[in-house]
């Protein structure tokens, strides 16, 4: 199957040039090997049953000799043989001009520890699972960055053909690369189960070598994807696995962290400016799974449920646009946020880039729903334009002054065309969306 560029290969092309290697980590079958044996030249697998033996013995006696390949070298399940990081970082330290000659890719669920960070010298990126972008849904037309950067740029007219149906099906299937190799939609599904079900019954030992409770694991991750793009309380969570089994909190939270560990959820941290005086900032962490699909895997759903509830597909869609955004972010060094307080302002997502500009964003499923949401963006841009008329008052004592937003965007699931609205909204399908 012919490679299809990634939105984080931008970012590898930077790293490559400024790091003498780069570990690449982030979920089970979402490319990280694939992407990185376009890169090299060389590529040792201790996972190759042919040579398996062979690469371990070297790996562990003398290690450095499998640096006399052609370079760039791929390691790939580098875990297996841990000793090549130490003798990279010494050849890194040995020769810090030669940047890019090395990769590392493994299974998430292996850990090892190092006896050296590599800082400086092996950098980690996080790789995601594609976007609709990457797996085709969107078409590409309209630039989150361009928005961002450009105050000219013209997103109008631009058209989307993807209905709801297959974002259904996108949804349910995930962006796992493994799935464009496959012809059946059906056979697509399966990718995403088996994924969640090695989760639960392997991954969850494999991590660190403790037998966990397969049971307890399958039910905490099935109540994470009653909550997912929501704000729940972890106690709330819990309840639902405690509803069932006796169970203290410190063992759920041990869990929850393997989840994390083994990019499978994923919390989203809360825009915390006090743009209001007295108004309570609600700072929880909203809960998403790095691919809905494994939400959906858990929940037993599958594309046509959404055909008649559209309520939980609002939950799905807004996980499969922050699952977008961080890809975004990425490449772009930019943060991903939300923000709710407790006069019922909020935004679904705060894009922000390195320098300050940040985008406010509402992420809705039906065409019917720009208005209302639209409504609720000039509300918050309005707020932060009073917090700060508010704040100069006092010209001896001023106040914290805060940045409006660069942008008003609301990502609609079933949006036709792109179009600015007069208050100058932008309105983007998501199945127009790019970095």
């Amino acid at each position: 199957m012919e490679y299809i560029r990634r939105i984080v290969d931008d970012e590898l092309d930077i790293r490559s040039k400024a790091f003498n290697a780069i570990n690449i980590v982030g979920p089970k079958g979402c490319g990280k090997t694939r992407t990185a044996k376009e890169r090299c030249n060389t590529v040792i697998e201790f996972q190759d049953e042919e040579k398996r033996d062979g690469y371990l013995a070297v790996a562990e006696t003398n290690p450095k000799l499998l640096f006399n390949n052609t370079k760039p070298i791929l390691f790939d399940e580098w875990q297996d043989a841990s000793k090549i990081w130490g003798a990279i970082r010494k050849d890194s330290d040995d020769n810090p001009e030669s940047v890019g000659l090395y990769y590392l890719t493994g299974s998430t669920s292996k850990k090892v520890d190092t006896p050296h960070t590599g800082t400086g010298r092996i950098t980690e990126l996080v790789m995601y699972p594609m976007t609709c972008y990457e797996t085709g849904e969107s078409n590409g037309s309209v630039s989150l960055t361009g928005i961002l950067e450009d105050n000219e740029y013209n997103l109008d007219g631009q058209l989307c053909d993807a209905k709801l149906e297959t974002l259904f099906f996108a949804a349910c299937r995930g962006g796992w690369p493994r799935c464009l190799a496959i012809k059946s939609d059906a056979a697509k599904l399966k990718i995403a189960k088996d994924y969640y079900n090695q989760i639960y019954n392997k991954d969850a030992n494999n991590i660190d070598g403790i037998k966990r409770n397969s049971e307890l694991m399958r039910i905490l991750i099935w109540s994470y994807a009653r909550n997912m793009g929501t704000t729940a309380k972890k106690t709330s969570i819990f309840a639902d696995v405690k509803a069932t089994h006796e169970v203290n909190d410190s063992t759920l939270y041990s869990y929850v962290e393997v989840l994390e560990k083994l990019f499978v959820i994923k919390d989203i941290d809360a825009w915390t400016p006090q743009i209001r005086s007295k108004t309570a900032i609600r700072a929880a962490k909203k809960h998403i799974f790095i691919d809905p699909s494994i939400a959906l895997a858990a929940l037993g759903i599958s594309p046509n449920y959404f055909n008649n509830d559209l309520d939980l597909f609002g939950h799905v869609f807004e996980n499969m646009v922050l699952r977008d955004l961080l890809v975004f972010a990425t490449v772009h060094d930019a943060r991903v946020m939300h923000y709710t307080d407790d006069t019922g302002l909020e935004a679904d997502a705060v894009y922000q880039l390195p320098d300050g500009r940040y985008a406010l964003i509402e992420i809705k499923i039906g065409a019917n729903q720009i208005a209302s949401a639209e409504k609720t963006l000039l509300k918050f841009r309005d707020v932060i334009r009073k917090h700060n008329e508010n704040a100069l008052l006092n010209g001896k004592h001023p106040k914290p002054i805060y940045r409006e937003p660069s942008a008003l965007i609301i990502i609609c699931a079933n949006a036709q065309i792109a179009y600015t609205t007069d208050s100058g909204v932008k309105i983007v399908p998501y199945g127009c969306l790019r970095d």
